[in-house]
């Protein structure tokens, strides 16, 4: 009978600690997908970042042409 109570408290220890190194690598698991994903936005911004300041030099270039050109276009109206 103790031979068979003994074997049962080992199958349940054996069942808890399996189940609670389930939940430990689990947890390790999500924090390392936790840290990929924290690099993955910080690189994300950091390109959306260069992105908008390069729109942003393009966008006063083509302001400068536009208005070179609107001063062409009302000299040549003038001479008309």
């Amino acid at each position: 009978m103790i031979e068979i109570l003994a074997a049962a408290a080992g199958a349940v220890i054996g069942i808890a600690a399996s189940g609670i190194g389930g939940m430990m690598r689990r947890d390790n698991d999500a924090a390392s997908a936790v840290v990929r994903l924290t690099a993955a936005v910080e690189h994300i911004a950091g390109e959306v970042s260069l992105m908008r300041g390069e729109m942003r030099e393009d966008r006063t270039e083509l302001f400068g042409r536009i208005g070179q050109i609107e001063q062409r276009i009302a000299a040549l109206e003038a001479q008309r």
